[in-house]
């Protein structure tokens, strides 16, 4: 049977989001892959979306779509939809896809299966699944569509295939009253290092660093090691560390080459989210921590005095 799967595709830059190229990966397996791009992308933009297996690149050129909100979008969507009856439609789990995803169910009168680490399909059914906690996983069985389904981060590889796009031109009009919510300024966060969704050496610290001001530590380790800071959702919700640096169910899917983990006692919520990453070393004072039950290589010691160690020789080259 001949499946039509779409990818909700964003631009980033003037680039595919990275997330959205993984998707079409999962797409091809599924069906013929059709990305949906509502954003004024530049045609090399458009030719990479081709090259990682897209098929069909439903093209919404209108520059309004990138200076406002989710609202457009999900109209023009909504009407691509009810248009084209696509079996699935994949979302990322970037911010601005949740948003378009959370408007779009409630437009359409339909479910949503989220936070997905893969899809498959037996007859006219569709099994998704989905991870609960860090080991345990369930299936969700949909038998009618459209499909919604959001997939997590570094679920697949995004692969190029070398394949070209037919481009489409989305014509739906925008309706004007979807523009009500205009993006004024758009600020990057600066970087000193690696970005910590690209990061091969993760450095992150959890509650066992006591202070905030001790977060410098794992700054400095992972510079030294040529990587990234992350942190646990205890010292972001406690405002150590901003959102960006969480690594967890709840923030980044990480899958660094190695891990280390100072100071965290291994909670299913943060594993979840770092327990792709080839190796893990842990840190902490608690010998039974269920952090050590993951890592490749536990110190069991109290991360104050290690991690300073650890930054002193690295300094000694």
């Amino acid at each position: 049977m001949s499946r039509t799967v779409w990818v909700w595709t964003e631009i980033a830059g003037d680039a595919p989001h990275k997330l959205s190229l993984e998707l079409l990966t999962l797409a091809q397996k599924l069906g013929s892959a059709e990305a949906v791009v509502l954003h004024p992308a530049s045609d090399a933009a458009l030719a990479s979306i081709g090259e990682h297996g897209a098929s069909v690149i439903h093209h919404g050129s209108d520059a309004r779509y990138a200076e406002y909100l989710t609202e457009p979008q999900v109209a023009t969507l909504a009407a691509l939809i009810a248009a084209g009856a696509p079996d699935l439609i994949l979302f990322s789990s970037t911010q601005d896809s949740r948003d378009v995803l959370a408007r779009l169910v409630a437009r359409l009168g339909v479910g949503v299966v989220a936070n997905a680490t893969d899809v498959t399909y037996d007859g006219d059914s569709i099994q998704i699944t989905t991870p609960y906690g860090a080991e345990t996983t369930g299936t969700v069985t949909l038998s009618s569509g459209p499909h919604l389904v959001q997939i997590r981060p570094k679920s697949f590889a995004a692969e190029a295939t070398g394949g070209t796009a037919e481009i489409r031109p989305v014509t739906t009009a925008i309706d004007e009253r979807t523009l009500r919510v205009k993006v004024l300024e758009q600020v990057e966060q600066a970087s000193d290092g690696p970005n910590l969704d690209d990061a091969s050496i993760i450095v992150s610290g959890g509650r066992g660093l006591g202070q905030p001001e001790n977060y410098q530590l794992i700054i400095d380790l992972a510079q030294r090691l040529g990587g990234a800071p992350g942190a646990t959702r205890a010292i972001v919700d406690a405002g150590w560390v901003p959102y960006s640096h969480q690594v967890g169910q709840t923030g980044k899917t990480v899958k660094p080459t190695v891990y280390v983990a100072c100071g965290i006692s291994g909670a299913i919520q943060h594993i979840a989210g770092m327990k792709g990453s080839k190796y893990i070393v842990a840190i902490n004072s608690d010998p039974d921590a269920p952090i050590f039950d993951l890592a490749d290589l536990g110190v069991v010691g109290n991360v104050l005095t290690i991690v300073p160690k650890l930054n002193e020789r690295l300094a000694q080259g």
